[in-house]
């Protein structure tokens, strides 16, 4: 190896070596193939005046004439000493990079002690800035849609239990795996002290997970009169219960209808289809007890046709002339059906008479209502009724679009063992077919199967056809619309917001109790309150029983309707009425075994009915229980103190008794100048020296109240006794 490479690679800013350097040079090279161990204390010696020069600020000497010196042991380093030199000499520059270094010409001006206190206070303020806005980094949640419940919860720090926990809460009640609402998820972050922010696309940048768009479907578009076709007529038989309806319907469909009904009256709504001839009428009877309001307006507003049934015997009732309201607010042509015109007490002039007071004029009277009379039981005037029909179908001329998407109305739902949800609905417009993705409510599903009134099954359903829809994951509320979509997922997309919208409205939280309304809270506590569990055969029926008992009126006690629902009466519903306190009622419907035995078990009482008149008894008669009995107060008698005995242990007041009777236990009061100033029992009372039950007017006795010692003379002591009166609503 020769020996001037070392001397290269170890040339820095020196000035050239001298004769003795060269030779310290060649001796150093020839050093580094010795072992490490010899040149360690050397290069150690050599490394401390470079790094305490580097310590050191630079400082600027005017040149001076070099002076003879004694050459020192080492003038040069090697390579590798100088890498390591340099490699120390950056890393403790690094911390003072920021630092402006002062050049050779203008010396640093050095940093006074007021300077450095300034400085100390303004670093510490930046930094106290730098952690709140970390923090308030932490507390922030961005989160991309759709808002994951499990995926909101990592965000947030918790556990997918825990914040399922606060949802329950907040009255919403989803999986780990479920979608949450923005506004959802902003009153979570909140209430946990977060800010909740959706995360935007940066402009220019591709979007990511767009919000789906939901759009409900839109309003029939009107159809070319070429497009459209004759339609049956819907026609729904109305009136007052007990009239002959279902009767009369069962006459025109020859089959037994009403001996099915309990208490032979319709608990919800039918609808059946009747043929004569080529031509085909769809019936929907409608149940005839003041409870059903809500339903017939239903039964109204999806027919083409109204029937109104009067018995003859009994003509005009509260509830027919509330069914002719009902027609008529839905704008649709009114028939008259006189029926039990074979019974001995038929007036049909006085049914006419009273139609015509409520604006039916009949036709033989100038007025344009079509009247037929008819004897549901002996099968009079039916075929003279059918023909009226046809003959008002023809002159409405019905007509519907049976292409194109279907949509109807929801008439009927219930749950049914081996099928789960099923719908009867109304076809309205276009057909609808098995395997349509259909939506009603906040349910959808895709259509397995339809069945028709007499229980077949057929491949499709035409405008003005009732069938029986089999798919849907829930049973729809009656009066529901219906939609076909183009797709499952439209239709499930759909659903999901309409639930979103319905638990949305559940979202607030009950007020909380404060300084204003504390004495509402006072006064709301001091009310009664039955709660309810209401299960039955239908939803229709459910329906009309909650409606009817939100009707009885009270102001001393308040009904609460904790669950309503169609189906079976089942360990869950057993579980949550003694949760909440509640009373089951169940109408035309069964109670599981396990629910019989959770009930015996935790002490639940179940009602079941079948005629809902006794169920609405039963419950005014619950209600009317529940009430505390008022306390009346009944004056007995007063007496006035004559004199006061000052006995060895309390004194007693010698009286006259003016009026009634002095009772011995009764109540008492003293009055002094008008003022009643003590009230308790009468302790001790005493004719002389005996003790007496009662002392009437006219006579004088001892009396002592209570702990009451201060009597005075011409006190009045009035004598009452409570009553326990019970309450009504």
């Amino acid at each position: 190896m020769p020996k001037d490479k070392p001397e290269k690679k170890a040339k820095t800013d020196m000035n050239a070596p001298s004769a003795p350097a060269k030779k310290a040079s060649a001796k150093t090279a020839t050093s580094e193939s010795k072992p490490k161990t010899a040149k360690a204390p050397a290069r150690e010696k050599a490394e401390a005046p470079v790094k305490k020069a580097a310590e050191e600020p630079a400082e600027v000497h005017p040149p001076k004439a070099a002076a003879p010196k004694a050459p020192a042991r080492r003038q040069v380093l090697t390579a590798s000493e100088q890498r390591l030199v340099e490699n120390a000499s950056a890393a403790e520059a690094k911390p003072a990079a920021s630092t402006p270094v002062p050049s050779p010409a203008q010396p640093a001006a050095p940093v006074s002690a007021a300077a450095a206190k300034t400085e100390a206070p303004a670093a510490s303020a930046m930094d106290d800035a730098a952690l709140a806005a970390q923090q308030l980094k932490d507390k922030l949640v961005v989160i991309k849609p759709p808002i994951i419940a499990k995926d909101l919860a990592v965000k947030l720090g918790l556990k997918p239990f825990q914040i399922i926990h606060h949802l329950m809460e907040m009255n919403i009640f989803i999986s780990p795996t479920q979608a949450l609402e923005e506004d959802v998820a902003r009153k979570l972050s909140a209430k946990l002290g977060f800010t909740f922010e959706i995360e935007k696309r940066e402009k220019g940048a591709g979007q990511i997970h767009a919000p789906v768009k939901i759009v409900e479907p839109p309003k029939p578009a009107p159809v070319a009169a070429s497009e459209l076709q004759s339609r049956p007529p819907v026609i729904t038989l109305m009136g007052h219960v007990d009239h002959g309806k279902t009767s009369l319907l069962d006459a025109i469909r020859q089959a037994h209808v009403a001996a099915g009904e309990a208490g032979g009256i319709t608990q919800h709504i039918g609808a059946y289809t009747v043929k004569r001839g080529n031509n085909i009428i769809t019936f929907l009877d409608t149940p005839g007890h003041e409870a059903f309001t809500a339903m017939r307006a239903r039964g109204a507003n999806v027919t083409d046709i109204v029937v109104l049934v009067v018995a003859a015997d009994d003509g005009i009732m509260p509830t027919t002339i509330e069914a002719i309201n009902h027609a008529r607010a839905a704008k649709v042509q009114i028939m008259v059906a006189v029926n039990k015109i074979d019974l001995p007490g038929a007036n049909l002039n006085r049914v006419k008479g009273q139609l015509q007071e409520q604006g039916l004029v009949p036709e033989e009277y100038g007025g344009d209502t079509i009247i037929c009379e008819v004897s549901a039981t002996k099968g009079v005037g039916i075929e003279k009724l059918l023909e009226m029909m046809f003959l008002q179908a023809e002159i409405l001329e019905l007509k519907a679009n049976p292409r194109g998407l279907s949509r109807g109305t929801v008439i009927e739902s219930q749950f049914e063992q081996g099928r789960g949800p099923t719908a009867t609905v109304l076809v309205q417009q276009g057909t609808l077919h098995v395997g349509d993705a259909i939506l009603a409510g906040p349910f959808y599903g895709r259509v397995k199967a339809l069945i028709n009134d007499v229980g077949q099954n057929v491949k499709e359903a035409r405008p003005s056809i009732p069938v029986k829809v089999l798919g849907l994951d829930g049973a729809p509320s009656p009066g529901e619309e219906y939609n076909v979509l183009k797709n499952e997922r439209e239709a499930r997309e759909l659903a999901e917001d309409r639930r979103d919208k319905i638990r949305l409205g559940k979202l607030e939280a009950p007020p909380r109790i404060t300084l204003e309304n504390l004495f509402e809270a006072i006064a709301d506590e001091k009310h009664k309150e039955l709660k309810l569990i209401i299960k039955g055969d239908v939803q229709g029926s459910v329906e009309a029983i909650v409606t009817a008992l939100k009707k009885i009126e009270s102001k001393k006690i308040d009904l609460e309707i904790v669950l309503s629902s169609a189906g079976a009466i089942s360990e869950s519903d057993i579980l949550l009425a003694k949760a909440s306190q509640a009373v089951v009622i169940g109408f035309n419907t069964r109670t599981d075994n396990a629910a019989a035995n959770a009930a015996k078990r935790e002490g639940v009482q179940i009602k079941l009915f079948s005629i809902i008149y006794e169920l609405i008894d039963q419950v005014k008669e619950a209600m009317v229980g529940l009430l505390d009995p008022e306390l009346r107060e009944t004056s007995l008698g007063n007496a006035l103190v004559k004199q006061v005995f000052q006995l060895s242990k309390f004194p007693v007041a010698g009286c006259s008794v003016q009026s009634g009777r002095i009772v011995r236990n009764a109540r008492a009061r003293v009055v002094r100048k008008r003022q009643p100033i003590y009230d308790g029992a009468v302790v001790t009372l005493k004719r002389f020296q005996d003790d007496a039950s009662e002392v009437r007017a006219g006579l004088e006795c001892g009396i002592r109240l209570g702990d009451f010692n201060d009597y005075l003379v011409d006190d009045i002591i009035e004598c009452y006794q409570l009553e326990k009166v019970p309450q009504s609503l």
